[in-house]
Protein backbone atom coordinates (compact mmCIF):
# COMPACT_ATOMS: atom_id res chain seq x y z
CA UNK A 1 0.00 0.00 0.00
CA UNK A 2 1.27 3.62 -0.98
CA UNK A 3 1.46 5.81 1.84
CA UNK A 4 3.21 8.68 0.36
CA UNK A 5 2.10 10.26 -2.88
CA UNK A 6 5.11 12.43 -3.90
CA UNK A 7 7.04 8.69 -3.42
CA UNK A 8 7.35 6.82 -6.59
CA UNK A 9 6.87 3.10 -6.04
CA UNK A 10 8.40 1.96 -9.08
CA UNK A 11 11.12 -0.26 -8.87
CA UNK A 12 13.12 1.55 -11.90
CA UNK A 13 13.00 4.57 -10.12
CA UNK A 14 14.09 3.18 -6.73
CA UNK A 15 17.19 1.52 -8.49
CA UNK A 16 17.97 4.73 -10.22
CA UNK A 17 17.95 6.75 -6.91
CA UNK A 18 19.49 3.82 -5.05
CA UNK A 19 22.86 3.56 -7.76
CA UNK A 20 22.87 7.59 -7.88
CA UNK A 21 22.58 8.25 -4.09
CA UNK A 22 25.62 9.64 -2.25
CA UNK A 23 27.57 7.56 -0.40
CA UNK A 24 26.68 8.49 2.89
CA UNK A 25 22.85 8.05 2.06
CA UNK A 26 24.05 4.57 0.20
CA UNK A 27 25.72 3.27 3.69
CA UNK A 28 21.99 3.65 5.22
CA UNK A 29 20.09 2.27 3.02
CA UNK A 30 22.35 -1.00 3.12
CA UNK A 31 21.82 -1.52 6.77
CA UNK A 32 20.52 -4.92 8.39
CA UNK A 33 19.63 -5.93 11.38
CA UNK A 34 22.03 -7.74 13.91
CA UNK A 35 21.31 -11.59 15.22
CA UNK A 36 19.86 -11.84 18.86
CA UNK A 37 23.35 -13.06 20.41
CA UNK A 38 24.88 -9.15 18.81
CA UNK A 39 21.64 -7.07 19.82
CA UNK A 40 22.29 -8.59 23.70
CA UNK A 41 25.95 -7.69 23.37
CA UNK A 42 26.26 -4.70 22.04
CA UNK A 43 22.39 -3.34 22.97
CA UNK A 44 22.47 -2.12 19.75
CA UNK A 45 19.04 -3.28 16.69
CA UNK A 46 20.35 -2.73 13.74
CA UNK A 47 23.98 -1.51 12.12
CA UNK A 48 24.89 -0.94 8.46
CA UNK A 49 26.49 -3.79 6.78
CA UNK A 50 30.48 -3.26 5.74
CA UNK A 51 32.98 -5.30 4.15
CA UNK A 52 33.88 -8.23 5.93
CA UNK A 53 30.87 -9.02 8.24
CA UNK A 54 29.15 -11.99 7.88
CA UNK A 55 25.69 -12.03 7.12
CA UNK A 56 22.79 -14.68 7.33
CA UNK A 57 19.88 -14.36 4.58
CA UNK A 58 16.62 -15.09 5.99
CA UNK A 59 14.14 -14.65 3.76
CA UNK A 60 13.30 -15.86 0.27
CA UNK A 61 12.86 -18.63 -2.09
CA UNK A 62 16.25 -18.22 -4.24
CA UNK A 63 17.48 -16.07 -0.59
CA UNK A 64 18.98 -13.66 -2.85
CA UNK A 65 21.23 -10.71 -0.75
CA UNK A 66 18.81 -7.88 -0.32
CA UNK A 67 19.54 -5.40 2.61
CA UNK A 68 15.89 -6.44 4.15
CA UNK A 69 16.51 -10.11 4.04
CA UNK A 70 19.64 -10.71 6.26
CA UNK A 71 20.94 -10.85 9.54
CA UNK A 72 24.31 -9.68 10.53
CA UNK A 73 25.93 -13.07 12.05
CA UNK A 74 29.78 -11.44 12.75
CA UNK A 75 30.42 -8.01 12.89
CA UNK A 76 33.81 -6.93 11.86
CA UNK A 77 35.03 -4.24 14.57
CA UNK A 78 37.52 -1.84 14.12
CA UNK A 79 38.02 1.32 15.90
CA UNK A 80 34.95 3.55 14.16
CA UNK A 81 32.73 0.96 14.56
CA UNK A 82 33.54 0.31 18.36
CA UNK A 83 32.91 4.30 18.87
CA UNK A 84 29.62 3.44 16.91
CA UNK A 85 28.27 1.21 18.63
CA UNK A 86 29.10 2.69 22.15
CA UNK A 87 27.42 6.33 20.78
CA UNK A 88 24.40 3.99 20.20
CA UNK A 89 24.12 1.87 23.52
CA UNK A 90 24.54 5.18 25.44
CA UNK A 91 21.95 6.87 23.72
CA UNK A 92 20.13 4.37 23.81
CA UNK A 93 20.49 3.53 27.89
CA UNK A 94 19.84 7.71 28.23
CA UNK A 95 16.19 7.22 26.75
CA UNK A 96 15.22 4.65 28.60
CA UNK A 97 14.17 6.72 31.56
CA UNK A 98 12.40 9.10 28.76
CA UNK A 99 8.88 9.90 29.25
CA UNK A 100 8.70 8.29 32.77
CA UNK A 101 8.15 9.58 36.13
CA UNK A 102 9.20 8.66 39.49
CA UNK A 103 7.82 10.10 42.99
CA UNK A 104 10.85 12.76 42.88
CA UNK A 105 9.34 14.26 40.09
CA UNK A 106 5.93 14.63 40.87
CA UNK A 107 6.27 15.93 43.74
CA UNK A 108 8.28 18.78 42.77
Amino acid sequence: MKFNKHVSSSRRKARKRYFNAPSHIRRRLMSAPLSKELRSKYKVRSMPIRKGDEVQIVRGERKDLNPAKVVIHKLKLDKDRRSLLERKAAGKLAGQDKNKYTEETIES
